[in-house]
């Protein structure tokens, strides 16, 4: 079963790109000077972060939002609790500032362990309390009053197997019951016996922990968290949540996090090197090899903006009066009067043969025509079509629109480069002799399948690394594997996110739940139905999203608001140019070629780099209505008009 399964009808391969939908700066951007700054120090000691750790410090999320009360939180570099009133109704003044506890600064102690400390982290337990962790190992209660500084109402640690006081990471906060709360932390993973941690294969906790909300009250000592269950993975979770439809925790991470109690047999996979077949009698295993994908593709084509070339490869020693070559607006008819050649081992090479195929596009066919280069020192000769294009600026993702539907109308990558359409008769000959000595015939070079509209503008190593590469890892509130988790048919592949939701936009119904995951230079929604959740549903698409994305080069976080758009924050680490945030809308019809964008300054280059983002309900306004609230080092930037 596949987990992600794209929708044909949803996808729009003759989309052509974004154009600039203009929204005022001085009217949706409002900026306000922080009198604290937040915190950016965690590195402690002199043992190095591991790659996993420094890569979540640098999209760690500074804020937290709390979208129906309009309330925020962060910590400051002097570890103050600093609250932030953002304004939410019509008409309200700016946001409000305050401090409502000050956290023991943390303090290096020696010792054998080095230890790393976290960022802090934080969670609104409800209207009235926040949740805050300082990251040294320490987790305070805290009741959010109408004014003045708050007093814990419970404080508690972390217990590991290697330490007693594990510093963590809050990733979220569920409330079971009016009397229960269920937190997801996460911790580096120390063992018990080493004497100093290595960077080396580090593996990081994920722990769900309870807390009783009738035990909490002012003056109440410190106290060790109850661990319901604990995994352990490769790296640090980037998004978790739960689905109370079905009682489980979803965790979206670098790596999986198998269950510890479940049985870790896998089967033994032979390399390819052991892998020797066994001939049957009567069985040429050569010619199977050979048959296998390894064939070379029956044309070659590449597109302008207003013509496309398509060059069938043919036995040198056809005449032209054996072809017959028909266009119309609509389709192709090609008929070659020719015996196809074969090997020795008797396997055809066949010639091309179309009769009213329809094309992918239209064509002018009175401007189109055809020409044979017989190239006798060849063993082939390339019969080349030259048509143009009734819709000029139209970006062809096929010759035919069959092609890729059936094994007779196979997908043929595009040609970069025009000249390399002569490679098509070279491959062919390469083939031919391939077949008849039974050597590999894979790797011929038929050009590199790079559409012509990449030309210029393509960079593979920046096209592989947009996006974050992603693990699904379900968990039941008993900490085992769900029972539709992980079957014999379950798609266990990671997936590549290029946008979580937005902090402040999932509701309580886990049906707002939605990811967007890279599809070749797409970007596809995809809505989990809580009542199947083995299988996601592509709801949308945004077009060429990841092929947009891979050009931001600053990008610190990117973030999906269901039904308005996706939002791509960049960091501001270049402090003279500030921090931008691009907004790509969601197509109004599927078959559009055209979608909007949006460009707005979150940082003037004053301000710093952006730490954190989130977005609150506005009241009055607008059904639905939101600002999107955003920390820099030095400014509160409040977005409206998204």
């Amino acid at each position: 079963m596949e987990l992600f399964y794209p929708q044909k009808h949803l996808l729009n391969p003759k989309f052509e790109g974004y154009k600039l939908e203009a929204i005022p700066q001085d009217q949706a951007v409002s900026r306000y000077k922080l009198s604290r700054k937040p915190t950016q120090a965690t590195s402690s000691g002199t043992t190095p972060l591991s790659f996993h750790e420094m890569r979540s410090r640098i999209s760690h999320n500074h804020l937290t939002v709390d979208s129906e009360t309009g309330n925020a939180v962060y910590v400051d570099e002097e570890y103050n609790v600093c609250l932030v009133g953002i304004p939410v109704s019509e008409g309200s003044q700016g946001p409000s500032f305050r401090v409502i506890y000050e956290m023991p600064l943390p303090m290096d102690a020696s010792s054998a362990l080095n230890i790393q400390r976290e960022y802090p982290s934080a969670a609104f337990l409800n209207s009235s309390n926040v949740v805050v962790s300082d990251g040294n190992g320490l987790l305070y209660i805290l009741p959010i009053k109408e004014a003045g500084d708050s007093s814990p109402i419970g404080m508690f640690t972390l217990r590991t197997e290697g330490i007693s006081n594990a510093p963590f990471r809050l990733h979220h906060l569920q409330r079971l019951s009016p009397i229960a709360a269920v937190l997801l932390l996460s911790s580096r993973y120390y063992p018990a016996d080493a004497k100093k941690p290595s960077n080396s294969n580090v593996e990081f906790d994920i722990w769900a922990v309870k807390i009783n909300l009738l035990s909490l009250r002012p003056g109440s000592e410190m106290r060790d968290l109850e661990i319901l269950w604990r995994r352990r993975g490769q790296d640090i979770p980037i998004y978790t949540t739960f689905i109370k439809e079905v009682n489980a925790y979803l965790l979206l991470s670098g790596s999986p996090y198998p269950d510890p109690n479940a049985s870790m047999t896998k089967p033994y996979e032979p390399t390819p090197d052991e892998m020797a077949p066994i001939p049957r009698a009567d069985e040429n295993l050569d010619a199977k090899l050979i048959d296998k994908n390894d064939k070379p593709h029956p044309y070659s084509w590449t597109q302008t903006s207003d013509a496309v070339t398509v060059a069938f490869p043919l036995p040198s020693t056809t005449s032209k009066e054996k072809m017959k070559v028909l266009f119309t607006v609509q389709t192709l008819t090609l008929h070659v009067d020719v015996e196809p050649m074969t090997s020795e081992n008797g396997t055809p090479v066949p010639i091309p043969h179309h009769s009213t195929t329809a094309l992918w596009d239209s064509v002018n066919p009175t401007s189109c025509f055809w020409t044979w280069d017989r190239a006798a020192e060849h063993s082939y000769g390339l019969l080349t079509l030259h048509m143009e294009k009734k819709n000029e600026g139209t970006r062809w993702m096929h010759v035919f629109a069959s092609s890729g539907t059936t094994p007779e109308h196979p997908e043929v990558p595009e040609t970069l480069d025009p000249s390399e359409l002569w490679q098509i008769r070279e491959s062919l000959e390469k083939y031919t002799a391939a077949l008849r000595s039974g050597e590999d015939a894979s790797g011929l070079g038929l050009g590199h399948g790079v559409p012509s509209l990449a030309g210029g503008e393509l960079d593979d190593e920046a096209d592989a690394a947009v996006g974050r590469q992603a693990y699904l890892t379900w968990v039941e509130d008993s900490g085992a594997d769900p029972i539709w988790y992980k079957t014999d048919s379950w798609n266990e592949d990671p997936v590549t996110v290029l946008a979580m939701p937005m902090p402040g936009t999932i509701s309580e119904s886990s049906d707002d739940l939605e990811l967007v995951l890279k599809r070749d230079v797409d970007g596809v929604v995809y809505s989990l139905d809580p009542t199947s959740p083995s299988v996601w549903k592509h709801t949308s698409t945004y077009h060429a999203l990841a092929f947009v994305l891979a050009s931001k080069q600053d990008t610190r976080f990117t973030y999906h608001i269901p039904s308005r758009g996706v939002l791509a924050l960049e960091g501001g680490s270049a402090r003279d140019r500030g921090a931008n945030v691009y907004l790509y809308r969601p197509p109004t019809k599927t078959q559009d070629k055209w979608s909007k964008q949006s460009v707005l300054q979150v940082d003037d280059g004053s301000g710093g780099a952006l730490l954190g983002v989130g977005c609150v309900k506005l009241r009055g306004g607008k059904e639905g209505e939101i600002v999107v609230v955003c920390l820099t080092e030095g400014d509160l930037v409040l977005i409206r008009g998204i």
